[in-house]
């Protein structure tokens, strides 16, 4: 029995020796690498997207934590809808239990193009927070940071969109964005603000201080001291309005401050295909998508309650004002 037992551990060492010097192998018509398990129409096509989602992974680790992470116990099982005129999606669940998270699981959609340009590294950025921060971000942070890493092509559109928003007195105040931990009932307005927002912060104090700031703000939930610390804002209505100044003059480029140290900007190359739709919709409707899934709260914690959100923009011009 002993000797039986010693032989079955040696064998899995071995497999595991071999997995390791040949590096992630094609199994069925799915794609396991070290990190995700990928279920696609086509074998070529799920190997393609697993080496992509390796690739987001270490990229946007080092970009974001400055540093690579260890290999998660279990991968992440990945289902990937394709399809040329398919809209562009995607929904990460985890589960935050105890300061550990675990039970990854990722649905994607779209065009191949957005899929690996815009969906994948989105969605892979929510699973490097949930693994640096161990617990839920507010969810401007999470989605507006995420939204950062998308193709131009998904980014312009929340731009566009944020005007919409705001002209249209679906503007969140800041006092609400911030305490957020819930998505709304609509979802879209609080994509493109959070996308602004977190792009204002990191175009000019970088992404590492962007990390520092929600590492401070997570541990008392004190939001606008962390943000009078780390930004330098005497608190959360003076950050809103130095943003909506921002985007009255055309969201001009922002300059990083003084005492950041310039960092390095990924760029996409992967050709933008005609006829591009807007994240998570389907051609010739205007519905809106279903939220990425909420990841599951920690025993004991309950369920945050969802902010009231009042509207702090005024519609009385073509310009962005504020009431």
């Amino acid at each position: 029995m002993e000797a039986r037992n010693i032989r079955v551990v040696a064998t899995a060492l071995c497999a595991w020796a071999l997995f390791s010097l040949i590096g992630p192998a094609v199994q069925g018509a799915g794609y396991r690498t070290a990190n995700f398990t990928v279920d696609a129409p086509t074998p070529e096509l799920a190997k393609e997207i697993g080496n992509m989602a390796e690739h987001w992974r270490r990229e946007l680790a080092q970009e974001w934590l400055g540093k690579q992470l260890p290999n998660w116990s279990k991968p992440c099982p990945i289902k990937a809808l394709v399809g040329p005129r398919m809209g562009a999606g995607g929904e990460t669940s985890f589960v935050f239990d105890h300061g550990e998270v675990f039970g990854w699981r990722m649905q994607i959609q779209g065009s191949r193009e957005r899929i690996l340009d815009s969906v994948l590294p989105h969605e892979v950025t929510h699973t490097l927070f949930a693994s640096h921060f161990r617990q839920p971000l507010p969810r401007w942070a999470d989605e507006g940071a995420c939204t950062t890493v998308e193709h131009v092509s998904e980014v312009s559109k929340q731009e566009k969109m944020l005007i919409h928003f705001l002209q249209t007195r679906k503007g969140i105040p800041f006092s609400s964005l911030f305490a957020m931990k819930e998505y709304p009932r609509d979802v879209l307005p609080l994509y493109a603000q959070g996308h602004s927002v977190a792009k204002f912060l990191i175009a000019q104090y970088g992404k590492s201080q962007f990390i520092k700031f929600l590492e401070d703000g997570l541990r008392d939930e004190n939001w606008p001291r962390a943000v009078q610390q780390n930004f330098g804002y005497k608190n959360l209505h003076t950050m809103q309005d130095s943003w909506m100044n921002w985007i009255r003059a055309g969201r001009p480029p922002l300059q990083l401050a003084a005492n950041v140290q310039s960092e390095n900007i990924r760029t996409v190359s992967l050709e933008v295909p005609a006829g591009t739709i807007v994240r998570g919709q389907n051609p010739g409707t205007r519905s809106t998508p279903p939220p990425r899934q909420a990841q599951n709260w920690p025993a004991g914690n309950g369920t945050p309650q969802q902010e009231t959100r009042t509207s702090v923009y005024d519609t009385r011009s073509k310009n962005t004002m504020l009431r």
